[in-house]
């Protein structure tokens, strides 16, 4: 018997992600299809799904970024929608726009959202049209040096160079002169057109001592909205998070709700649809200010789904196949805490990556610890693509006892014949800093001064 949501649903994707969905489909009732280039051939998702595809080649572009080949797949295997995950594909409107020709429902948000809050410049000037706070920074790309220069001293050094097709932390610079601007300008830029295909970028104000504090939402097709809750993404290596937890330490209701409500003024802007994210910069004084929406599914959902109790994939599967949501934002409540950390494949001390091959594994378990990862005994961890591994998840009723379960967890972990980033996490977790809730985004380079 077939689901009353989709025929069958291909996952572009790879990893824990790929999983992540896989699983969910099936307790939809929904048969799946995965796809894997030739170096994912042994990979957990391939093995899980009820079909895959090889669609190429280790490289990127050559597989998990080839349209024409997961489309391809669609169309064999009669797939008619297309779970993009995370990364990758995820925030292509072109691709959206294609699955959309093919006949082929994009699991994401609509087309005009993704090409209205894909382009961070095109963001910022909804957000501000939208009345949502934000820091002094330009809403158009800057075309040049002299123009960067011109407006960084209209906002006030230090600022921040971020590419306007950003994301995952990268295409971003800090400044705190004109002359650091001059020299830097052409580089980043260059960087950001190698990274993203666009070397476009613009200039904001640099928030010295934040917290990264972002809003998950959730939008169904027929205009409700709701926020669920807040997540602390703070401890950061290198603008790329590390260890993510919600609710936010230092926050209270009183700011979950201000923040909450200006990320659905955003939504209600450009009339969202599925899951996203809405991220901020929270400082001292708990002032917030907008940075940017992802338009996806965030490695870190987890911790939003352990302390509201909602199954955000699931959610996306039934918004994308048209149902309206039964939630209501009276019914979401967060009473507990959640704590995720990433664990990746590399060295704990000079976080080179580690691929190879898996010799032993011992997952950690027990009532409030949850696993989201690929790999398994013998996988050989492939040198092609990020070096996460998949997380760590730990949930408990205050944030003092989850500290404890996932210091506890990460003893329990193990993993040999490659590094991990397992040791570090248990400094941070051991950090009085840390448990204290007493940093701010350069937590990491004041903790590990050595590495930065």
């Amino acid at each position: 018997m077939s689901s009353p949501l989709f025929r069958k649903v291909l996952i572009a994707n790879r990893g824990e992600i790929a999983l992540r969905v896989i699983r969910a489909c099936r307790e939809l009732g929904i048969p799946t299809v995965a796809v894997y280039s030739t170096a994912d051939e042994h990979s957990l998702h391939v093995k899980l799904a009820d079909e895959a595809v090889c669609i190429g080649p280790p490289p990127s572009k050559l597989s998990y970024l080839n349209i024409a080949a997961i489309l391809s797949a669609a169309d064999i295997t009669g797939a008619d929608a297309i779970h993009p995950g995370y990364g990758f594909l995820s925030e292509n409107s072109e691709f959206a726009r294609l699955c959309g020709e093919c006949k082929v429902t994009f699991i994401g948000p609509s087309v005009s959202n993704l090409h209205s809050m894909g382009e961070k410049t095109r963001a910022r000037a909804i957000a501000k049209a939208a009345g949502v706070p934000m820091l002094p920074g330009t809403t158009e790309a800057v075309p040049g040096v002299e123009a960067a220069v011109i407006e960084a001293e209209k906002i006030g050094y230090p600022v921040i160079l971020k590419a306007a097709a950003g994301g995952g932390g990268r295409g971003i610079h800090i400044v705190y002169n004109a002359q650091q601007l001059s020299g830097s300008f052409e580089r980043v830029s260059a960087e950001a057109g190698a990274a993203f295909g666009n070397p476009a970028m613009y200039i904001e104000k640099y928030c010295e001592h934040p917290r990264h504090v972002e809003i998950q939402v959730l939008c169904d097709k027929f205009g409700t909205r709701l926020y669920l809750g807040e997540r602390d993404c703070t401890i950061q290596r290198r603008h790329q998070k590390l260890v993510e937890e919600s609710p936010c330490p230092v926050g209270d209701e009183k700011l979950r709700k201000a923040m909450g409500e200006a990320a659905l003024k955003l939504c209600d802007a450009v009339n969202y649809e599925n899951v996203g994210t809405v991220e901020f910069l929270v400082d001292e004084k708990k002032n917030f200010y907008f940075m940017e929406m992802n338009t996806r599914i965030q490695v870190e959902h987890p911790v939003t789904e352990m302390v509201t109790g909602i199954d955000l994939v699931k959610e996306q599967i039934r918004s994308a196949a048209g149902k309206k949501l039964t939630i209501k934002q009276a019914d979401i409540q967060i009473r507990s805490h959640s704590i995720e950390c990433r664990i990746n494949a590399e060295h704990p001390d000079t976080f080179a990556p580690s691929p190879g091959k898996i010799t032993a594994l011992h997952v950690p378990g027990g009532f409030g610890v949850r696993v989201d990862s690929f790999v398994y005994d013998q996988y050989r961890v492939v040198p092609y693509y990020d070096s996460m591994l998949g997380k760590l998840i730990v949930h408990a009723p205050t944030r003092n006892e989850a500290i404890a379960k996932m210091r506890q967890a990460l003893d329990e972990y193990v993993i040999e014949g490659i590094h991990t980033n397992i040791p570090f996490h248990r400094k941070i977790m051991a950090s009085k800093k840390f448990r204290d809730a007493d940093y701010d985004t350069h937590f990491l380079e004041e903790f590990l001064p050595k590495y930065e």
